[in-house]
């Protein structure tokens, strides 16, 4: 609903926060006017959105741990430095990305890079965020 707002501060290089919790989800009636449903907004799917809105380069997502894992919890765990959008969509129908954990940021990574953007996806830890965005911690998505 903010988008003209959010891309004006951006642009001037305001550190905007646009997503996450509170608020309540509307959606326009025909006649113009915003009405209140029930919704839950993921924050993942909602920061890949606002990202490609702005064109930003990278969108970093954090979580509770310090790289997105396959066969998680099992003792052939392997953690991965890097993927790129055709492994992700290949982990996912493999079902190794829960849709209650890591499944949401595999699938809004691979929806921020839709299109042959450039950009690239890091899914760190917060205690790791700024090595991840320096390209030494984390899982880092791209399109090749």
């Amino acid at each position: 609903m903010e988008k003209e707002t959010i891309i004006r501060l951006f642009e001037t290089g305001t550190v905007v926060i646009g997503v996450g919790g509170g608020g309540v989800p509307v959606i326009r009636e025909k006649n113009g006017k915003l009405r209140g449903v029930e919704a839950v907004l993921d924050k993942d799917r909602t920061a890949a959105l606002l990202g490609k809105i702005l064109g930003v380069e990278t969108l970093l997502i954090l979580t509770d741990v310090e790289k997105v894992s396959i066969n998680y919890g099992k003792p052939d765990q392997r953690a991965l430095d890097s993927m790129n959008v055709q492994e992700c969509k290949k982990y996912l129908a493999e079902g190794q990305f829960p849709a209650g954990s890591m499944g949401p940021k595999i699938e809004s990574s691979v929806s921020f890079l839709s299109g042959g953007s450039g950009g690239r996806v890091v899914i760190a830890s917060l205690e790791k965020a700024e090595e991840a965005l320096k390209g030494i911690a984390g899982t880092t998505i791209t399109n090749s």
